[in-house]
């Protein structure tokens, strides 16, 4: 009983936190397009974005930096408690400056904007009080408001911080889209384990070909077919025309499905049961494209083509594994 009461509560914390983002939500106002704009210039005259927060906000501050760096925008986080002892030497005129405090009423960060504002910078405020001190320092505010924080005696900051985070989130995303950032542009930044290798990886790289693959001809049985796929140790058969162009891809679920209707379908022509227009990629797609490709479309293989729209490969969702691509 104790168990279950402690995954009862905790699903009551998922659902506290679910119900005030979505407040959050709600409330978005176009104070957000402009703290888009604000940022996207000062991106673009070569500034950088200076995050600064005081206790569970800073740590929030250094989620949000790092999201950031992560997506080609370049943050830093002043220490505010180093900051009027030398580190305010981080800003420069143009910077963009995102602060954040729930109660918009911080004694150690209202003591640092004055001084914040001697310079040449746009400040964002994240808080959760409208006309707040900090609101009325700031050229543009995102309201983070909430109702009641998750703690049970409701003290912690919880809900509070998470509305912080997901509005850092939101402001990262928004301003990738925005700039037009790349999966390429990601790569750059992220050239380390699994997603670093499926941003640099294409398709050509990690694809079935040679006798790894099993091709056979429209008209040739599904008994050939199986034996074939067995033979290349595949899960899924390539079907070519003459000319070498691709006609349809035959997989074991395909034969399972026919099967249950028709168990006489050994002699068949596979042509018969053969799934056409199937989902492909080029070869010279990035391997992250295929993984996204087969979440999506909740299949096991994709056909690789050429340029010339040849079928050349073949990507089986049980080498992600093998490949540490996932």
């Amino acid at each position: 009983m104790k168990q279950i009461n402690h995954v009862e509560r905790g699903r009551r914390i998922f659902n506290l936190e679910i119900e005030e983002l979505q407040k959050v939500s709600s409330s978005l106002s176009p104070s957000f397009a402009q703290s888009i704009e604000l940022l996207k210039e000062c991106l673009e005259n070569k500034g950088k974005i200076v995050v600064v927060g005081i206790g569970k906000s800073g740590n929030i501050g250094h989620k949000i930096a790092a999201t950031l760096n992560s997506t080609g925008s370049t943050a830093v986080v002043l220490n505010s408690q180093n900051a009027l002892h030398g580190d305010l030497g981080i800003l420069s005129d143009g910077d963009a400056v995102i602060a954040l405090s729930y109660s918009g009423e911080t004694s150690e960060l209202l003591d640092l904007l004055p001084f914040i504002k001697r310079f040449d910078v746009k400040i964002i405020g994240i808080t959760g009080k409208a006309d707040s001190s900090l609101e009325q320092h700031s050229d543009a505010t995102l309201l983070t408001e909430i109702s009641r924080e998750a703690c049970p005696l409701n003290l912690a900051p919880t809900s509070s911080s998470t509305a912080m985070l997901v509005m850092g989130d939101a402001l990262a995303m928004v301003l990738l889209e925005s700039r037009g950032f790349t999966e390429d542009d990601f790569s750059k930044f992220h050239p380390g384990g699994a997603l670093g290798r499926a941003l640099l990886t294409t398709v050509e790289d990690i694809m079935r070909q040679g006798d790894a693959i099993a091709m056979i001809h429209p008209s040739h049985t599904v008994q050939a077919a199986l034996s074939t796929m067995s033979q290349a140790r595949s899960g899924a058969c390539i079907v070519v025309d003459d000319d070498g162009s691709m006609a349809g891809i035959f997989t074991h679920g395909d034969f399972a499905r026919s099967f249950q209707e028709n168990q006489a379908i050994g002699n068949r022509p596979v042509s018969e049961f053969m799934t056409k227009n199937p989902i492909t990629l080029r070869s010279d797609s990035l391997a992250a494209e295929a993984i996204t490709t087969i979440g999506t479309h909740r299949i096991d293989d994709i056909v690789v083509l050429d340029h010339n729209h040849q079928p050349v490969g073949l990507i089986d969702t049980q080498d992600f594994a093998r490949l540490k691509l996932i």
